[in-house]
């Protein structure tokens, strides 16, 4: 792809790596087959093909960055085209710097800045996003049935193993997952614990950056990353083996951390060896010995976009659930979102709603007993739309 950006654009680190990421698309469509919003709405700047295109007409000074802005917004950021794209375009990366710029360059509406600035101030913070829960759970008989939905259950913890182990894996907290559901990384330590492994907690940890990053609050997203490292930076150089994620959305960020921060002279080399020890849950196990479960179920398990197109991992989790001795039936478009996408239900409500509704639909088609996923936030997304227990697959395995 013929690109002629602006001389400010150009000549910056961004402006480079749009230019180069730009020039590898061929402009084929074949992202379009795949994209969960092209094939709901049906408009070609509503898919990767035509949100690239706005994105370098604006980097040109040819588009008004208000009118792209809002075909970034639709966008999921589930990276199901780059698992699609022939010509390999870092599509992610580019839409990250066409946000950063719509943004930069625009306003947005008084009310829509207001929300995206309550998003950023609550949910990466545990202490503030569980006081507003709890509130909600407390008025949730008297909200509507919409908004009942969206507040779920209360889970609790199950133990934490204490005994000690030579090999010492991490694991983050990290901030909403530990209010919605505390029992996923109590229930990881139990399955590593059978394979000789300590999980050790860093509850100084905090959010990973995720949050801030899908709302273009690109800074703030870095230095949560910075603090992460920071909090876990000792126990890596004490010989901690991996870093252990049980949120896809989290993970799928972790493992870029290198990418992110490869500017920052304090930070890079950090940032890039704590990249390299993040590993997922399932990664770390699916070599091992998996004991038979008590009571097998017929399952329906949904592979977060994060894992499958983020982190590049399938058919892993289904193999360690089948060799447990579930069974999991046939799902349709198991490679389309669900409409999650961390802030996405908030903000894009309509569509995701939508997105979900399909999914749900096909995951419940051949009647399983439960489903099964590997992110907190589809987790919460898909429960709000049904009766069956969706869950974290890890359970599972205790």
């Amino acid at each position: 792809m013929e690109t002629h950006l602006t001389p400010d654009i150009q000549n910056s680190p961004d402006g480079k790596e749009a230019e180069s990421i730009l020039r590898t698309c061929v402009h084929c469509g074949f992202c379009n087959a795949t994209c969960p919003t092209y094939q709901l709405l049906g408009d070609e700047n509503d898919g990767p093909r035509g949100r690239i295109y706005l994105i370098k007409q604006m980097l040109e000074g040819k588009q008004s960055a208000t009118r792209t802005l809002k075909h970034l917004d639709r966008c999921l950021t589930c990276r199901n085209c780059e698992t699609t794209c022939p010509s390999g375009v870092h599509y992610a990366k580019l839409l990250d710097i066409g946000r950063k710029v719509a943004e930069a360059t625009t306003s947005r509406p008084p009310r829509e800045q207001a929300t995206r600035t309550l998003l950023r101030k609550t949910l990466p913070y545990t202490k503030r996003f569980s006081t507003l829960l709890g509130s909600g759970r407390l008025v949730k008989p008297l909200l509507p049935t919409s908004l009942r939905k969206k507040i779920p259950q209360k889970r609790y913890a199950v133990q934490w193993p204490e005994t000690t182990h030579e090999r010492v894996m991490l694991i983050l907290d990290g901030c909403v997952q530990p209010v919605l559901s505390p029992d996923i990384n109590a229930a990881t330590a139990q399955v590593l614990d059978r394979q000789g492994i300590r999980l050790q907690r860093v509850p100084r940890a905090g959010c990973c950056g995720a949050v801030s990053l899908h709302l273009a609050a690109e800074e703030e997203g870095l230095q949560f990353m910075r603090h992460t490292i920071d909090a876990c930076w000792q126990d890596i150089e004490k010989g901690a083996e991996a870093i252990i994620s049980t949120a896809s959305g989290c993970g799928a960020l972790l493992k870029e951390y290198g990418y992110y921060l490869r500017h920052d002279p304090n930070y890079a080399d950090k940032a890039k060896r704590f990249s390299e020890l993040t590993r997922d849950i399932a990664e770390v196990i699916s070599d091992t010995n998996i004991q038979p479960a008590k009571q097998p179920k017929t399952l329906a398990w949904h592979p977060p976009c994060t894992l499958q197109h983020g982190q590049k991992i399938t058919g892993v989790v289904e193999d360690i659930l089948t060799r447990a001795g579930h069974t999991l039936v046939p799902v349709h478009n198991s490679h389309l979102c669900c409409g999650s996408a961390g802030t996405y239900s908030i903000l894009q409500a309509e569509i995701a709603q939508q997105l979900q509704q399909q999914k749900i639909q096909q995951l419940q088609k051949h009647q399983p007993e439960m489903i099964v996923t590997a992110n907190i936030g589809c987790q919460t997304h898909l429960q709000e739309a049904t009766d069956l227990p969706v869950t974290h697959w890890i359970k599972l395995l205790v």
